[in-house]
């Protein structure tokens, strides 16, 4: 599932030259922000640790009659016990962010913590965020696997000439992100040399030991390693206006429509499409349905603010004398 190590390093070669992105001052690197909107009105800031929490919530209640509870996709030991793994690593996906979002940078347009477009360009401090994130479970190989696989798959877009389709952020469904260029290529593709060797010592630990050997087997990897992404992608659709909409600009808080793309039904070999329609206020109708309840109701935490607002004079003051709010949200079935 993962391209190998040498692979990597020719596939740097497989891309095409743009001499002017070559020269261009600004580069590309993993954006440091929090989850920034403004929507009616109001500013929605929510932190990457709960929209990480959101995203295990759908992962929790993921499986029906139609779609494999997580873990259930491949015979293994213990699927239980897996289908917790995978809860666990997609709820804990963004957990490098966790000391950023206690003391985040902040913007100078609003003197609230950065946002989207308000990015570092020190590629070198994502790198560090990943491999910190990473260490947190040292006893839990599986987590790290999957969590690992969310970081791989996202440079992977940008890095290979020919990423894995089946592996494509749902925020890139509407088309693969801009390739990056020798000069800029070099940094990604060490680090994901880097996770690759990770990944290698964590896939031994678990094939290892015969109750955890199968969950590295393509068939319950693969699929587990999708729903993260899917997971992440539908929390992002509601926390954020990140995810591109079917038409027009994209808004978000769960009013735009898209799609998820290469969806495991009940094995990696069954795999669609699913629909996500605004069908009213805060309520998505999935086609088809994944979840054990229809509807399912979801929390977003978010501290909101109404625009225009005088920037926080002494931002931590302000940021803890305000509590995030809950807002509801509901995924449908289509009727």
């Amino acid at each position: 599932m993962f391209v190998p190590t040498a692979r990597l390093r020719a596939a740097q070669a497989l891309l095409p030259i743009d001499h002017a992105a070559r020269n261009s001052t600004s580069h590309w690197s993993y954006p440091r922000r929090m989850l920034k909107t403004q929507h009616a009105g109001k500013l929605w800031m929510v932190t990457q640790p709960d929209h990480g929490a959101l995203a295990g919530f759908l992962a929790a209640h993921w499986g029906n009659e139609a779609f494999a509870r997580p873990g259930h996709y491949a015979p293994v030991v213990d699927a239980e016990r897996l289908r917790a793994q995978a809860v666990f690593a997609i709820a804990q996906h963004d957990n490098h962010w966790w000391e950023w979002e206690a003391n985040p940078d902040l913007s100078a347009d609003d003197g609230f913590p950065l946002g989207l477009g308000e990015t570092s360009k020190n590629q070198q401090a994502g790198f560090d965020r990943w491999r910190l994130g990473l260490k947190r479970f040292a006893a839990e190989p599986m987590v790290n696997l999957l969590m690992s696989s969310h970081a791989y798959w996202f440079y992977a877009a940008r890095v290979l000439a020919q990423s894995d389709p089946a592996f494509t952020s749902p925020l890139f469904w509407k088309g693969a992100p801009d390739k990056l260029y020798p000069g800029t290529i070099e940094a990604p593709l060490a680090f994901m040399e880097h996770l690759q060797a990770l990944q290698s010592e964590w896939t031994a630990q678990l094939r290892a030991d015969v109750a955890t050997a199968a969950w590295v087997e393509p068939a319950n990897l693969a699929p587990l390693t999708r729903l993260l992404q899917l997971c992440d992608g539908l929390s992002l659709a509601l926390c954020s206006s990140l995810m591109p909409a079917k038409t027009g600009v994209s808004v978000g808080m769960g009013a735009d429509a898209f799609e998820l793309h290469n969806v495991p039904r009940r094995s990696w070999s069954d795999r669609g499409t699913i629909t996500a329609t605004p069908v009213g206020p805060r309520l998505i109708a999935l086609d088809p349905y994944p979840f054990d309840i229809d509807p399912l109701p979801v929390t977003m935490l978010a501290r909101v603010v109404t625009l225009p607002c005088e920037k926080p004079a002494n931002f931590h003051s302000w940021w803890h004398a305000h509590e995030r709010e809950s807002v509801e949200f509901q995924f449908v079935s289509r009727k």
